[in-house]
């Protein structure tokens, strides 16, 4: 099918929106660090069953080391350091800021894309790039109405800690595609039909294995454990963090490396990205809040960027 990476992307683009509303709930109830541990242990869970009715095996079936080795580098670097720098950003400079900077996350890219596999991008498709991250971050920008300007001396510390979590995310998914390519390559000649459309979704597995004890070390060196403990008694904390396990890590992350499979990585990261913009009617319906001119202006942007990469 023509365009079937870019089609897929868009579909993540809109599960990362549904993740966005839960997960934002429950980090209010649970703490971020607390529903990231919730979401990468549930995940493995999830596509654990999820692997075992499609092929047979309740894990990585065939996964050879350097699967694994790739797999798990794309999630101490996408995962970890990544969102570490996420949130810690939102803390230095606000979360208006620390998504904005995210909007690095699509060159990175592209260009991890280029020098690790190779990658080209037609000149077309840099500007189809230009025109939609522009968008984004002119909807990001106007986030939160007039009452709060964007500030121009912003800490070096929070620069750093947001140009490491666009970093994170972009290296993390090309990092992510290298190991699906070795993950392919060790699949025996003769593997369960299905095995193939669900690789990305055993490869998540692997992701989400050691984003999880990344995460639980984390929260165990921090001395956390008994806080995260007490927060698994709010049940609808929990509730809500299951809902952004479901449409994250489980469905929205296996399906952009599905996506990266058939597209450029620079591509597929650009359409994921799109999150800020699509949650704009959702956020506005729920919390009964006005859509501000430029946020439309920047989504209609963003929209014509989208349209450029499927009519150039």
């Amino acid at each position: 099918m023509t365009h079937f990476g870019e089609i897929i992307s868009l579909i993540v683009a809109v599960s990362w929106t549904t993740t966005a509303l839960f997960a934002s709930e429950a980090s209010h109830r649970l703490g971020s660090m607390s529903v990231n541990v919730i979401r990468l242990v549930a995940a493995s869970l999830f596509l654990s069953i999820i692997l075992w009715i499609t092929i047979g095996y309740p894990y990585p079936a065939y996964a050879d080391g350097k699967t694994w080795l790739y797999l798990s580098l794309s999630a101490l670097v996408g995962y970890i350091f990544g969102d570490y720098c996420l949130f810690n950003s939102y803390i230095v400079i606000g979360p208006k800021i620390g998504q904005l900077f995210m909007t690095l996350a699509p060159p990175i890219a592209a260009i991890a894309g280029w020098i690790l596999l190779g990658e080209q991008m037609r000149w077309q498709s840099w500007i189809a790039m230009a025109v939609t991250i522009s968008g984004i971050a002119i909807t990001i920008i106007s986030k939160g109405g007039g009452d709060q300007k964007m500030r121009l001396n912003i800490p070096f510390k929070g620069v750093l800690l947001g140009i490491g979590a666009g970093l994170g995310q972009g290296v993390g998914l090309v990092l992510s595609k290298i190991g699906m390519e070795y993950y392919q390559n060790a699949l025996p000649e003769q593997t369960p039909q299905l095995m193939d459309t669900m690789l990305p979704f055993a490869s998540t597995m692997i992701r989400a294995i050691i984003g999880g004890l990344g995460f639980v070390a984390i929260i165990a060196l921090q001395r956390r454990i008994p806080h995260f403990i007490k927060g698994l008694q709010d049940r609808k904390g929990v509730k809500y963090a299951i809902y952004a396990t479901l449409f994250g890590p489980v469905l929205g992350v296996s399906l952009s490396l599905m996506a990266v499979r058939y597209t450029n990585a620079g591509i597929a990261s650009t359409l994921m990205a799109l999150t800020p913009v699509l949650i704009l009617l959702p956020y506005s319906i729920i919390y009964k809040q006005k859509i501000e001119l430029k946020e439309a202006v920047g989504a209609s942007i963003s929209m014509a960027g989208v349209a450029m990469f499927f009519l150039l």
